[in-house]
């Protein structure tokens, strides 16, 4: 009998309105692609609690939609127990990867932080996934560009690990 151990990711940005919660969706769609939905738990958070309970911001929406992405997550802030219930927390920019290192508590929660920059095989030179809010339509379509990159990456390695650890 396969016993199949559930991967629960967070993505976390600021208010869980534009990067986020297009992260969450785009890894959904990368890992039904990929074949291993069936293994993960994906969520979004933000550090900032302002837009809890709202949709995703329009324009992030509307951008997701033109790629064939729906995105149906409302907003909600990051807690300190998301940091037993999740696996990989991944931060969107150093600001709020800082604020969830402060957030966690303990060391052993700290080592669940991870900057989403980390995934972005095709895309070395960003450091950080840019905050789209103030920025024109590129702003959005560049996030998801970077999103898709870091969400590949990140699909690879979990297919790669449940590859070599399934009972």
């Amino acid at each position: 009998m396969e016993t199949k151990k559930i991967t629960r990711i967070l993505f976390v940005c600021l208010g869980n309105i534009c990067r986020s919660p297009a992260a969450e969706a785009m890894f959904r769609c990368v890992a039904e692609r990929e074949g291993i939905s069936d293994i993960l738990l994906i969520d979004s958070a933000g550090t900032y609690g302002g837009h809890s309970g709202e949709l995703s911001d329009p324009r992030m929406r509307r951008a997701a939609a033109a790629r064939g992405i729906e995105m149906t997550h409302r907003a909600r802030q990051v807690r300190e127990e998301d940091f037993g219930k999740f696996d990989m927390v991944i931060a969107m920019d150093d600001n709020n990867y800082e604020a969830l290192f402060r957030l966690a508590p303990d060391r052993a929660a700290q080592q669940k932080i991870y900057r989403f920059r980390e995934f972005l095989r095709h895309n070395p030179d960003w450091s950080y996934i840019p905050d789209p809010y103030y920025e024109g339509h590129e702003g959005f379509e560049l996030v998801l560009d970077l999103l898709e990159d870091g969400c590949a990456t990140l699909a690879e390695i979990i297919s790669k690990e449940k590859g070599s650890s399934e009972v």
